[in-house]
């Protein structure tokens, strides 16, 4: 199922003795669209210090109650890796904490997630307090391997966006401006951005379409604009998104045909005749 990253904020952070705190950000890959941690503050009890958390921690939320539950201690959350959520995370930082919970490196492998489609399958026990430097994992599973891999990527950007700042940037279809993004649907399972929400504004008062990142043509992060590869007139024919209604598969399924695309979740012969109908 999909959510609204606007719905997601200010959600609880439970962990294994109590409360961290809520949810204020999130973090994403602009590479794979995948939220990779969520910006919690902390409040009262840590003097308000916003930390880092993974979907690798997070087991099965409590939608009713706007309660996620994370296998990590306060006490690991107390003594976590200070990074300054207010300044791009480096790699450098980001092998840090990963290396302090004892998560394998996320990136490198051929899935959302290392070699694995959602977080939760890329450790066992996942929120195991490191003793020890941390023994990272490679997709081939050789520590030689990580030993290079964390070696190669330590000091490159790790192209780590807040969905926060990019609400509010400007869309360009192929042939004009078309309005802004207003937020995000994210898939609860794999935490893979799913789509954009776009409020056409005064070309459209008032309408709102969904737009793919594999849509998107280019980003512009020091314009604050994204340009898709789809047409004003396109857009403007597309189905309308209603935030007050869950979306179906069978909504998505009509989104993705009318924009002549395979949906994300076809498999690659789905994909192939769809891209390829002759």
């Amino acid at each position: 199922m999909l959510r609204s990253m606007n719905d997601l904020k200010d959600y609880t952070i439970h962990a294994t003795d109590g409360n961290i705190g809520h949810v204020k950000d999130f973090y994403f890959d602009d590479k794979r669209w995948v939220i990779r941690y969520l910006i919690v503050d902390t409040g009262g009890w840590l003097s308000s210090r916003k930390v880092l958390i993974s979907p690798i921690a997070i087991g099965m939320p409590n939608w009713r109650e706007r309660m996620l539950p994370v296998s990590i201690t306060k006490e690991q959350v107390k003594n976590s890796p200070d990074i300054d959520t207010a300044k791009p995370v480096s790699r450098q930082h980001e092998i840090e904490y990963l290396g302090y919970y004892n998560y394998p490196l996320y990136w490198g492998g051929m899935g959302l997630w290392g070699e694995e489609a959602y977080p939760n399958l890329m450790v066992a026990g996942a929120g195991g307090l490191a003793t020890e430097p941390p023994i990272f994992q490679s997709p081939s599973g050789n520590i030689d391997d990580a030993d290079a891999e964390v070696a190669e990527h330590q000091k490159e950007d790790p192209d780590l966006r807040s969905c926060v700042a990019v609400t509010g940037y400007g869309i360009k279809a192929s042939d004009g401006e078309i309005g802004h993004v207003t937020g995000f649907l994210v898939d609860e399972e794999t935490w893979a951005i799913r789509y954009m929400i776009v409020e056409t504004g005064n070309w459209w008062l008032g309408h709102k379409i969904l737009v793919a990142p594999q849509w998107i043509d280019a980003v512009s992060w020091v314009d604050a604009k994204v340009s898709l590869q789809l047409t004003r007139q396109a857009i403007k024919d597309a189905p309308a998104y209603d935030p007050s209604v869950a979306l179906t598969r069978e909504q998505e399924s009509e989104i993705y045909r009318h924009y002549g695309h395979p949906g994300y979740w076809a498999s690659q012969a789905e994909r192939e005749e769809v891209l390829s109908p002759d």
